[in-house]
């Protein structure tokens, strides 16, 4: 009986770790894949992949009328993230909006700058008007940070140029994008 009950355990614990495993693929970001989706999949692809999702096609006049917009949501509404779409059909770029995508190195929606410095070199910052994004080297994947997030004296100057280590530890992370173009 012992036997048969230890035997049952380890096939159970086996299953389990196997669908968790699984559940955080659907959710990985690699230099390749955004979850389900690789950097071969064609937007078209799109409806095939995320069949058990909702696809929201994005009917506003875009100011580039050679991209438009995708949002994919759960079925329970939750939104997962948001896809431009070139007119040629190539995955240009994600916008992350699940906390549960996360990337190869362990960053997400839910980090700080102090976990993108610790696990990535970043190569150049932007500033604009109310954020500031910063990109990776050697990476497709790039982060906006608000400017909130910033000391006092760096926030209201769009003429400023902001240096990484200016940036505090527990800076939150207000987008991830990734960037097929």
């Amino acid at each position: 009986m012992k036997k048969i009950t230890i035997t049952c355990i380890v096939a159970a614990a086996s299953i389990l770790t196997q669908c968790a495993k699984s559940t955080d693929a659907d959710f990985l970001i690699t230099p390749t894949s955004f979850g389900k989706l690789t950097k071969d999949n064609s937007a078209k692809e799109i409806a095939t992949i995320y069949a058990t999702d909702s696809i929201v096609k994005d009917d506003a006049v875009q100011l580039n009328a050679s991209m438009r917009k995708e949002h994919i949501y759960e079925k329970g509404g939750k939104p997962l993230f948001t896809v431009s779409i070139s007119n040629d059909s190539i995955i240009d770029n994600i916008r992350v909006l699940d906390p549960r995508y996360t990337t190869d190195k362990g960053v997400n929606l839910l980090s700080t700058f102090k976990d993108i410095k610790d696990n990535y070199t970043v190569s150049k910052v932007l500033t604009s008007m109310n954020n500031i994004v910063l990109f990776i080297k050697d990476s497709e994947i790039y982060f906006t940070i608000d400017k909130k997030e910033l000391p006092e004296n760096l926030r209201y100057s769009n003429s400023t140029k902001i240096e990484a280590i200016q940036i505090p530890d527990d800076a939150k992370i207000k987008y991830l994008m990734v960037d097929w173009e």
